[in-house]
């Protein structure tokens, strides 16, 4: 291939991953943001609240999190049957993805609010911050459908390769969520709880508008709006592997706040900004992961294993890329950005130093995600999951020594941070590596 090729073929693929990744940045960033401002409505109200909202957020993120694969599963299923030219096979995955993902919702959704209460005392906060968290998570249980819901229907867009829709969708709901939970909270005078109540609400208006778009999706394609068994299994064998995957990913999130839980409520607090701020970043360089799955998907359905090489290459390129950009902004911001979210003296006190650390990090993050981003557009759910679980047992016994041996305070935040954001982190860049160089990953056609 000659030189002036590579570059017009590099410089397409360029454009193919601004094309999708600009607007799936926008919507991603729109999700987290619920999550700021539940943290930055509910901080004002004290320490105590904050505390509690981080321990019922940790419990919610991960039930939801683990569900993520309604989304990871569908995008390549739709981005591999309209690269081999099956438009309406496509819609029809994506629709399979809706039923499934209302049913495990309702399943989820109930069993969490069954086990709310001992769930919520298994963290061994004080009491006052556990009634908070139970406050919060009893109510978030009734929007966990309407949360499946929308991670099945933007998986479906994202697999057609239109990132715009989810981020009309993501933008509305956030400024309602917004709106909504400012009334609740302050105009209303629900406290924690009407952080909640905004949320659910405005959760479950996404959804509205998403089945609105989906049924105009399916009439033009002549997909069926009940789902077929056979596109049920398929869904559920890949969400499977993926839902194992992401088992290992919540598990290491969930441990490190329980070690936060150990150093007292200051420390559980400030480690709720901390991971607030972290999942912002995440979703914002998942765009690029986005972008990955429905390019990688759609050149191997078609059958085209360069393409999907260079797909990776540039990705990479921007991945890592747009961690040093965010990652540099944050550490310039990480002496005043915990304002932002709390007043609380203690709390501010230890924040600053363990946001530098996650700014200083995020370039590593961005370079992980983008390769998580190819391997699910593969199809590879199988090798995602045995190195889920490895990583994480690799993670374990240095949080642990994180926590045993460093003490509360500045100090125990920092080591927090870093064992996630840096040693997690680098586990997973060194599996999800060596897959990438290989050629095991790239299975050709539908």
């Amino acid at each position: 291939m000659t030189p002036d090729r590579t570059r017009a073929e590099r410089r397409s693929i360029d454009r193919s991953i601004a094309h999708l990744a600009i607007p799936a940045l926008g919507a991603l960033i729109a999700e987290p943001m619920f999550l700021i401002v539940d943290s930055a409505l509910v901080g004002h109200l004290g320490a105590v609240p904050l505390a509690g909202l981080a321990i019922a957020s940790a419990v919610l993120q991960t039930t939801v999190g683990l569900m993520i694969f309604l989304a990871y599963a569908t995008t390549p299923l739709v981005a591999r049957t309209r690269g081999a030219g099956d438009l309406r096979g496509a819609v029809q995955y994506g629709i399979d993805g809706l039923w499934l993902a209302l049913g495990i919702g309702v399943a989820v959704g109930a069993a969490l609010w069954l086990a709310s209460g001992p769930i919520v005392a298994s963290f061994g906060a004080d009491e006052p911050a556990t009634r908070q968290a139970l406050a919060y998570l009893t109510v978030s249980c009734l929007g966990i459908p309407a949360m499946l819901v929308v991670f099945a229907a933007s998986g479906l867009l994202r697999g057609l390769q239109d990132t715009r829709t989810p981020l009309a969708v993501a933008t509305v709901g956030f400024a309602l969520n917004a709106l909504l939970n400012w009334w609740f909270i302050y105009g209303l005078g629900f406290g924690i709880a009407g952080s909640a109540w905004g949320t659910v609400l405005a959760q479950w208006a996404m959804v509205a508008v998403y089945l609105i778009v989906v049924v105009r999706h399916a009439r033009r394609a002549g997909a069926r709006l009940l789902p077929r068994r056979a596109g049920l299994g398929r869904a559920s064998q890949s969400g499977g592997w993926l839902f194992v995957r992401t088992l290992g990913l919540r598990a290491a999130l969930l441990a490190t706040v329980f070690a936060a839980t150990s150093h007292g409520t200051a420390a559980t607090a400030a480690y709720q900004v901390v991971f607030t701020i972290f999942s912002t970043a995440a979703f914002a360089l998942d765009a690029l992961a986005i972008a990955a799955q429905a390019l990688i998907g759609d050149a191997l359905g078609s059958g085209d294993p360069h393409r999907a090489r260079m797909v990776v290459r540039r990705s990479v390129f921007w991945g890592i890329g747009c961690g040093l950009v965010f990652g540099g902004a944050l550490a310039l911001a990480s002496p005043a950005v915990g304002r932002m979210f709390t007043d609380d003296d203690a709390v501010l006190t230890i924040l600053p130093a363990a946001i530098l650390v996650l700014g200083i990090s995020l370039p590593l993050a961005g370079y992980v995600f983008v390769l998580d981003g190819v391997l699910m557009g593969a199809g590879d759910a199988r090798y995602l999951a045995w190195t889920s679980l490895i990583n994480l047992t690799a993670y374990l016994p240095v949080l642990w020594a994180l926590t045993v041996l460093v003490p509360a305070g500045t100090s125990g935040l920092i080591a927090l941070t870093a064992g996630f954001t840096v040693v997690f982190m680098t586990a997973r860049a060194v599996t999800l590596g060596i897959r990438a160089r290989g050629d095991r990953w790239v299975r050709l056609g539908v």
